[in-house]
């Protein structure tokens, strides 16, 4: 009998559904697409105040104790409970011309 695979789980830097994932699954140095804030209404005001926006590309820098993201050409600290409540969808990387 197969195991029944969890969609939520992030495989190589990606989240493995097509849709939506916690940036706190999300690998270092992957840029994403901020798709909804699940959090309670204050929170959600205050990260919309930091640059966390719905439909801002931001980029996780570092996943060593907080996580580190740019956003809006800053450099922000959040901790890993706090990104469970930030959906994200990965953007997918552009082919560089030579």
């Amino acid at each position: 009998m197969r195991k029944p695979v969890h969609e939520d789980i992030v495989r190589e830097g990606k989240c493995a559904q097509p849709a939506v994932c916690p940036l706190s699954r999300v690998r270092a140095g992957t840029v994403v697409c901020i798709k909804e804030l699940a959090t309670p209404l204050e929170l959600r005001n205050r990260l919309r105040e930091m640059g966390f926006c719905e439909e801002q590309k931001i980029k996780l820098l570092s996943r060593e104790g907080n996580l580190i993201c740019q956003v809006c050409n800053a450099r922000l600290g959040i901790s890993a409970e706090l990104a469970d409540g930030i959906l994200v969808e990965p953007v997918p990387q552009r082919l560089k011309v030579a």
